[in-house]
């Protein structure tokens, strides 16, 4: 009761700044939340509050390992046992030698000089870009941290508590399940020069093998969560009510072999696991072997697309910049990514307007519904493209659906509240259109079922939740959304977004 005392007086604080003759109870709830909003805007402890109880819908865009705050790692290092390395600045795994070099973790706590060394050295926190690129700072955190396999649940319960802090109902999570095995089959296999055949030995020697223990695989990993969160619990975490789906992992930057082998993996865990519901290819976009090999990789998953029509996958393309990679590297990657490969989403996009015929590239990826996943502080941290520099804007003025997303917001200090807010902020959009990309995000969301839109633009339901058939809730309604969990959730979302604009009155 308290909390919304304060927060009706700062509502009437506000309004009171309104210019004579404005009435906000004359406005629909949406149009009087627009107008809080606006009024917030320049005032960002207030705007930060208003987008954190915000309705987000999904988070489409965010690497596991990436999404964990590096007091994490250096807490659960000190739990197993572990060490870290005072030179290298990484975590080293149990069982571990102290030496004048390597320290056990347990013992951080009384060195605030080195914690807070690794808490940098983890992350983007206190980057000095005069030292080192945020290019290189964001992608050689990876190496210091990715030694703990065993805590893959509990780096799920933070990313799922964290979700729902932050108002998100669905989540794809980006992880590589099988660790180094399909790399590994592929590397024994070798480069055969032919899809067909890649394909026919990688099956016949056991792919599918790698692919069952990857699925029990996900069984431990949700067991941990749920443990972790005490989804059984009387007082469950309310990161166990966000619901978590996966896209396989597959690391661009290495030879074709193992690639095509990733990738075969990536199509047969999301055709028999509902819980896996595409991939995606990972990696810095610029390495070297990720640039020549490019167009190659886009064959490939052309090649298995048809194969496996049931599987849809999101692809990072174009997330480079002028000056990072030759001009020539930067005019067909998203193109490739959406007509070669055929991706049902893109993720950054960020130099679709150095591409050849851009502005044909727009036209066809609205066309397509091709849906962008905008990560607005990895691509200032990594690109240094922010404000009136990134095409954020393009997208929407194109007409190409596009969601926010945190892609690595552990390493970047992060969370979605803080890309909603850089929207705000940055990009100087208003709340129709951050309503209008949560919506997007459950649309273009994996997840199985009919949608609950017929036309999202109109917002025209399916004939089961129209005004006629009794709106959303409705019986009829109610029995649709239990029949598809993507309706189901957009109806939440919709109730969600109900019960928020009430508050601004």
């Amino acid at each position: 009761m308290r909390t919304y005392r304060i927060r009706q007086l700062i509502t009437l604080a506000l309004l009171a700044l309104l210019p004579a003759g404005a009435d906000a109870q004359d406005l629909a709830p949406e149009e009087r939340t627009a107008r809080y909003m606006e009024m917030a805007r320049g005032q960002t402890p207030l705007l930060v509050a208003f987008l954190r109880e915000m309705p987000k819908g999904a988070d489409l865009h965010s690497h596991l390992s990436g999404a964990v705050y590096a007091e994490s790692f250096l807490r659960w290092a000190a739990e197993d046992g572990g060490c870290v390395s005072r030179r290298e600045l990484r975590i080293i795994n149990a069982p571990c030698t102290v030496t004048p070099d390597t320290v056990r973790a347990a013992s951080l706590m009384a060195d605030a000089t080195l914690y807070a060394a690794l808490v940098d050295a983890f992350s983007m926190r206190n980057w000095n870009d005069a030292r080192i690129s945020g290019h290189d700072q964001f992608f050689g955190t990876f190496r210091r941290f990715d030694a703990q396999p065993r805590r893959t649940g509990d780096m799920l319960a933070e990313a799922s508590s964290r979700a729902a802090a932050g108002r998100v109902s669905y989540m794809e999570l980006m992880q590589t399940m099988d660790g180094r095995a399909a790399r590994t089959l592929g590397q024994s296999i070798g480069w055969q020069g032919d899809f067909a055949l890649m394909r026919d030995t990688l099956l016949a020697s056991g792919i599918q093998r790698i692919a069952d223990a990857a699925r029990a695989r996900i069984d431990s990993i949700q067991a941990r969560r749920d443990t972790v969160l005490r989804c059984d619990m009387g007082t469950p975490d309310p990161g166990c009510g966000v619901t978590v789906r996966w896209l396989y992992q597959v690391s661009r930057a290495n030879p074709p072999e193992q690639v095509f082998a990733q990738i075969l993996l990536g199509f047969l865990l999301a055709q028999a696991d509902p819980r896996v519901v595409g991939f995606n290819l990972v990696q810095p976009e610029d390495n070297p072997l990720a640039m020549a090999e490019y167009s190659r990789q886009m064959a490939m998953i052309g090649f298995l697309r048809p194969l496996y029509p049931q599987v849809r996958f999101s692809l990072h393309a174009g997330e480079l910049a002028a000056g990072l990679v030759p001009p020539e590297g930067l005019r067909f990657h998203v193109r490739e990514a959406v007509e070669i490969a055929g991706a049902s989403r893109i993720g950054h996009g960020v130099a679709v307007m150095y591409e050849d015929r851009p502005h044909e590239l727009l036209a066809e990826m609205a066309r397509r519904g091709v849906m962008v996943e905008i990560n607005l502080t990895s691509n200032d941290a990594i690109l240094g493209v922010s404000g009136s520099d990134h095409p954020l804007r393009v997208y929407l003025g194109a007409g190409v659906p596009v969601a926010l997303s945190t892609d690595d917001e552990g390493v970047a200090r992060s969370d979605i509240t803080m890309e909603y807010l850089r929207a705000v902020r940055d990009q100087g959009l208003g709340y129709p259109v951050l309503k209008k990309m949560a919506r997007t995000s459950l649309a273009h969301a994996f997840i199985s079922g009919e949608p609950l839109w017929m036309d999202l633009s109109a917002l025209t339901p399916v004939p089961d939740c129209a005004p006629a058939a009794g709106g959303l809730d409705g019986a009829r309604c109610v029995a649709f959304t239990r029949r598809s969990q993507k309706a189901a959730l957009q109806r939440e979302l919709e109730r969600g977004f109900r019960i928020f604009e009430a508050r601004w009155k």
